[in-house]
């Protein structure tokens, strides 16, 4: 087994994969609190207290919200008997697998241990290339490990939809719990909290489509391809639904992104904020960090690849755009009200 799969191998560990979902929401709040006390810092004396409400009530909000969203997306996509088991339930499993198998079969001392270990332990990246390599031509043993760590499944043509809509309404509940507690924020904070209302929708439209839904479309539309080719290969599918992302996403989602906020959104609120548009990007143009977020769409491949140690890290992914969102960023042409 060459490297890359190993270390897959060993990532998509369920017991691995079950202690890092649970550590997401320690990590997520932590780091949502450090960087909110940074801005904080950052904000001049006389401002804190109002930049504390604000910048506080719109990242409690985007966090709530991120941490909501596999909840809420289980329930509307997945069956009661896909909701992630325990690790005590994993221990378990892992127990009466490797008992079974070391009653009916005759291996190394040193792979038995490993084996004593993996049922109640994560195993080393080291002890899983073992392993691999000490069953290499043992079929019960190869059996045993893809039991104890299961392979990615490509999933079919009547499932790829299915996957976009729920990683799409993944990605739309902290976008939309970043819009919602920074309109609060603002409203606590200022008395012209309703001018602020439209960029953040128009940075809400622009993370959702730019970073989230195009993406997945993309990445969707690829995978559907080929899999009418029936093309299997993880390696070439991957490349595929890369491809389909840079060309949905990172070179369509910014454009299309800017005109819905151009033609729909700022008609919508051109009585409280009036804009003169000399071009597409006056208020927003693609930048290094809306690069940098296309990292979730890594996530997405990796995801309808049936990796299943990503998924736990999409809150924290998300949460960014929720957060620009909820701010109503925008790097282009400054307006007035800067309050």
């Amino acid at each position: 087994m060459n490297t890359l799969k190993v270390a897959g191998k060993f990532l998509d560990q369920p017991m691995l994969v079950a202690k890092f979902h649970n550590a997401v929401p320690t990590i997520l709040t932590a780091g949502a609190a450090a960087y909110t006390t940074k801005e904080i810092a950052h904000a001049p004396q006389e401002k804190r207290k109002k930049a504390a409400i604000r910048i506080g009530t719109t990242m409690a909000f985007t966090v709530a919200s991120a941490l909501a969203a596999p909840k809420i997306t289980n329930k509307l996509f997945k069956d009661a008997d896909e909701i992630p088991k325990s690790i005590k339930e994993l221990k378990k499993d892992a127990t009466g697998l490797v008992e079974d198998f070391l009653k009916k079969n005759q291996i190394d001392e040193k792979s038995k241990q490993l084996l004593e270990k993996a049922k109640e332990n994560i195993l080393k990246y080291k002890e899983v290339k073992t392993l691999f390599k000490n069953f290499e031509n043992n079929k019960n043993g190869k059996e045993l490990l893809n039991k104890l760590i299961p392979d990615p499944e490509n999933i079919d043509s009547k499932e790829i939809f299915s996957e976009i809509g729920r990683l799409s309404v993944f990605g739309l509940i902290p976008v939309l719990g970043g819009i919602t507690g920074g309109i609060i924020g603002d409203k606590l904070t200022t008395d012209k909290w309703k001018k602020k209302i439209p960029d953040k929708i128009k940075e809400g439209s622009y993370q959702y489509l730019a970073n989230i839904f195009l993406c997945n479309i993309g990445a969707g539309g690829a995978l559907a391809i080929m899999e009418k080719l029936n093309i299997r290969s993880k390696g070439h599918r991957a490349i595929g639904m890369i491809g389909g992302i840079i060309a949905t996403g990172v070179i369509g989602g910014s454009t299309i992104a800017n005109l819905i906020g151009n033609k729909i959104i700022n008609p919508l609120f051109e009585h409280g904020h009036k804009h003169k548009k000399e071009h597409l990007f006056d208020e927003r143009k693609p930048e290094p960090l809306d690069i940098g977020l296309h990292t979730d769409d890594i996530a997405t491949v990796a995801v309808m690849s049936g990796l299943k140690w990503i998924e736990p890290a999409l809150p924290m992914m998300y949460s960014v755009s929720g957060y620009r969102a909820g701010i109503g960023y925008r790097n282009g042409k400054p307006h007035s009200d800067k309050n």
